[in-house]
């Protein structure tokens, strides 16, 4: 369970493999404890750009057990576990709950299409199903259904979901869904060359993909921001914008 608030800059981790697809788990810890040096805020294992949508379930499951054991309860774990299907989604949280996770981020359906309310019914089946606290994450260019903001204001009334990652294309759908969500309801950016502009609509912060490259980089220009030093938040976001272009280029 979380002890601590999601903010700042979180990472979307690789998941390290060797050429045969089996996963490198020396080269995990050794990830973990670089990205924990560097001074990122907390950990998202097996996310889309852990290769969630294609990994095995075991290798899903494993993955979780063993960054968890590799953090060792020194940021937050935020364990992927979304799925297209409501009863995948709830074995892998329920699963992820058992090995430790601090919170998990469930991912719109992807290919079904859900309509809102069935949005609405999914999330809250998986929250319900579970002590973990949940993350939402929207990202309608990769699941072709966009959760919208008044969906979003409904489940955040549930009591374990307790944030979202917002990654839609359009940073301004941050400023329609502060007003709509409780304040405590943590709005994290899913697109990291918006992220300023979505702090300043009121996001926390990030689950960033850049952080892989330049966690340091990510975690100062989060925190700059969120100190009220705006212009070193500028500043270095001028630094990280060619890199956010270079890394989305496929």
């Amino acid at each position: 369970m979380l002890n601590q608030p999601l903010r700042g800059s979180l990472v979307a981790l690789i998941t390290p493999m060797h050429p045969d697809g089996s996963i490198d788990w020396p080269a995990l810890e050794g990830l973990i404890n670089w990205h924990i040096d560097e001074g990122t805020d907390g950990i998202i294992p097996v996310g889309t750009t852990g290769e969630s949508a294609t990994l095995a379930v075991d290798q899903h499951l494993e993955f979780i057990e063993k960054t968890v054991a590799a953090v060792a309860g020194r940021v937050p774990v935020v364990a992927g576990t979304g799925a297209n299907s409501t009863a995948e989604a709830i074995h892998l949280t329920r699963q992820a709950e058992a090995a430790g996770a601090d919170a998990c981020l469930s991912v719109v359906p992807y290919y079904n299409r859900p309509t809102q309310e069935g949005l609405f019914r999914h999330f809250t089946a998986i929250a319900d199903s579970t002590s973990l606290p949940v993350v939402l994450y929207n990202v309608p260019p990769r699941t072709a259904c966009d959760m919208l903001p008044d969906t979003v204001a409904r489940l955040s009334a549930h009591e374990r979901i307790i944030g979202i990652k917002e990654a839609c294309g359009d940073a301004e759908r941050v400023g329609e869904l502060s007003p709509r969500v409780p304040d405590d309801f943590a709005i994290l950016s899913g697109e990291d060359a918006q992220t300023l502009r979505m702090m300043e609509l009121g996001a926390v912060g990030t689950i960033s993909v850049t952080a892989n490259v330049v966690p340091r980089l990510m975690s100062e220009f989060c925190a700059a921001f969120l100190d009220g030093r705006i212009d070193d938040a500028n500043s270095l976001d001028e630094k990280l914008q060619p890199l956010h272009a270079a890394l989305f280029v496929e």
